[in-house]
């Protein structure tokens, strides 16, 4: 874990928000839920350009295949014909972590705060520890509790990552997709309560956000094989070839 004395000013923020919203009239269960919806909405231009990166990304999948089987006996050339297309349709293959790379510095700050002493006397006082099914939101779940909110964590992961790979995705993809969940459940259980219900509020915001955008910003229909065939040809026509191997000198 990073120190929290890194985090710090992000921790007071957080605090500040909660404290917030529970004087609004949130009991700190739904605070928790309404705080990692406003982070969210405040990475929602990243958001938008991961779900843009995405898209193009299963739309180059086509393209892409034919180039991993055409060079599957070179890597190195494969890996530089792969970049090659990503510039050309300038498509990051990174830019869908942003806003998980984003959020992992509200998760960790919502860690240390739910860990603090001050925190837990502020929910202590306000005879709010429990929500829902949760018996204590600051403190780490068992038994039945933790085995639900496990199952909802896993399941809203597994359901938002395949929504956002989409249908097109590579092999690879999915396997993150599916691979990530399971990865961090034995970390997850070590945790406070509330952190799970951030990671699965985040989740269930996802969900959503991509049913709107499915909704009313549907992606465009997929190349058919024969155009992919033909975009790869009339590129691979427009290259120059290779230079010839150089010849080595015999050494006498």
């Amino acid at each position: 874990m990073i120190p929290a004395n890194i985090l710090q000013p992000l921790i007071d923020i957080a605090n500040s928000v909660l404290v917030f919203l529970h004087d609004l009239g949130f009991v700190y269960g739904t605070a928790i839920v309404l705080l990692t919806f406003l982070t969210r909405a405040l990475i929602l231009p990243l958001s938008v350009k991961q779900i843009r990166s995405m898209r193009a990304m299963s739309a180059l999948q086509p393209q892409i295949k034919q180039i991993q089987e055409k060079y599957k006996d070179d890597r190195e050339r494969m890996q530089r014909e792969m970049m090659e297309i990503y510039q050309k349709n300038n498509v990051n293959p990174f830019a869908s972590c942003l806003p998980l790379l984003l959020q992992l510095p509200v998760f960790i700050s919502l860690f240390y705060l739910l860990q603090g002493d001050e925190f837990k006397e502020e929910v202590r006082a306000a005879g709010e520890e429990s929500w829902l099914f949760i018996a204590n939101l600051t403190e780490k779940a068992t038994g039945s509790e933790l085995i639900i909110l496990l199952a909802l964590y896993i399941s809203t992961s597994l359901i938002a990552g395949l929504i956002m790979t989409g249908r097109n995705a590579s092999n690879q993809q999915r396997m993150i997709a599916l691979g990530l969940p399971l990865v961090f459940t034995p970390i997850m259980i070590s945790f406070p309560a509330g952190l799970l219900v951030y990671w699965i509020s985040t989740n269930v915001w996802t969900m959503g956000q991509q049913a709107v955008v499915k909704i009313f910003f549907p992606a465009a229909a997929p190349p058919t094989p024969e155009e992919v065939e033909a975009q790869t040809a009339a590129e691979t026509a427009s290259k120059p070839p290779p230079p010839p191997p150089r010849k080595r000198k015999r050494r006498r």
